[in-house]
């Protein structure tokens, strides 16, 4: 076991084994009498595949995903978005009532709803805002998790709402740092947009860095829910316990594979160059509008823009039948929305509905 999963992991997890599914062993046969299945196909299972359970970690998704990403296999976890992972990490690594993970606000939720559900103290240490725009203090962060005895501290790179990209050497230094005290999850989801490399070429060096990727956003699988989580393989075999059984179905299987072979990738490709072009030039056409305050740098696909009157701004949208993030609700984001980059005519919608706004709102 690696230093810091035998450092941080629940006691009471240890010697935890996990459900074993009837799919878990390496089994063979012809006849398949071991998952209490259905003997025969739904009607409306054409090909009857539909009537087995599927493997708990597919081996062709997982091995085409390890090439993806970098790693191999025995780095990789997949499950049901990369949701399901940030769950498995607190899961594993925050005892009920007594861990504590770091975030930075304001920062995707999904990272305190999972700690609140598990009982776990969240430790904040606010986003700076300067001139280079949103900016996460990766020295203070390290700091609270010291001195709060966090277990997983909280990364979003690119960041969502922000839209920072966080430098590798940062975020290898932190790491350093908090070795065998804390884990250092850094979540990627929109990293496809930012053209950077992945925190993956830090993990032959730290065995405390865990990193989330998605096939959500850039690869257009949201409705899929695929995601991963790439790590030290002990720290992989840790959540693997943890799992729920089959996380993921096999129709999602069959659809992500065909969604990864090299002609579908170059399409994916070309789609997030032209996501970047019109990221650019819609940042360009709000900043010349009256009553956008900032546009703050994305390296993601969405924009982060403050307006004098958010509210006007919101409703100008709706009207025109563009639905935006209201962030208003989350800390330093009181006058905010979050555009996401769309196809280029809903960028010009966007603008068109904003050209306005205020004389609209008066009428």
């Amino acid at each position: 076991m690696s230093a810091t999963v035998n450092a941080l992991l629940r006691a009471d997890l240890r010697d935890f084994g996990g459900y074993k599914s009837a799919r878990s062993e390496a089994l063979t046969g012809s006849v398949w009498l071991n998952a209490n299945e259905s003997a025969w196909a739904n009607p409306g299972d054409a090909d009857g595949r539909l009537r087995r359970y599927p493997q708990p970690q597919p081996e062709a998704l997982c091995a085409r995903l390890a090439a993806l990403y970098g790693v191999a296999p025995a780095q990789l976890l997949v499950g049901r978005g990369s949701d399901e992972g940030i769950d498995l990490l607190v899961r594993a690594f925050c005892a009920p009532g007594q861990g504590r993970i770091v975030i930075a606000p304001p920062v995707f939720g999904m990272y305190a709803v999972c700690a609140r559900l598990h009982g776990a103290g969240i430790v904040e240490v606010p986003l700076c805002d300067g001139d280079a725009g949103l900016r996460a203090d990766l020295h203070a962060m390290g700091d609270a998790a010291l001195e709060n005895g966090a277990s997983l501290l909280f990364l979003c790179s690119p960041g969502n709402p922000s839209g920072e990209w966080l430098p590798l050497p940062g975020i290898e230094t932190l790491a350093r740092r908090l070795r065998g005290r804390c884990i250092v999850v850094v979540d990627e989801a929109y990293l496809e947009y930012a053209d950077a490399p992945s925190a993956t070429t830090l993990l032959a060096d730290h065995d405390n860095i865990a990193v989330l990727r998605t096939l959500s956003k850039a690869h257009a699988l949201a409705a899929a829910r695929v995601g991963c989580v790439l790590a030290a393989p002990e720290l992989i075999v840790a959540l693997r316990r943890c799992q729920a059984p089959y996380p993921v179905p096999q129709p999602v299987v069959d659809a992500t594979l065909a969604a990864l072979e090299p002609q579908a990738l170059s399409a994916t490709l070309a789609r997030i160059v032209q996501a970047l072009e019109w990221r650019d030039r819609l940042a360009e056409g709000l900043c010349v509008l009256p009553g956008v305050r900032r546009v703050y740098p994305s390296a993601g696909n969405f924009l982060l823009v403050r307006f004098d009157d958010a509210d006007v701004a919101f409703s100008a949208l709706l009207s025109a039948g563009v639905v935006v993030r209201d962030m208003r609700a989350m800390p330093q984001l009181g006058d905010a929305l979050r555009i996401s980059i769309g196809a280029p005519e809903e960028c010009r919608r966007v603008l068109a509905a904003l050209a306005v706004p205020a004389m609209e709102a008066a009428a």
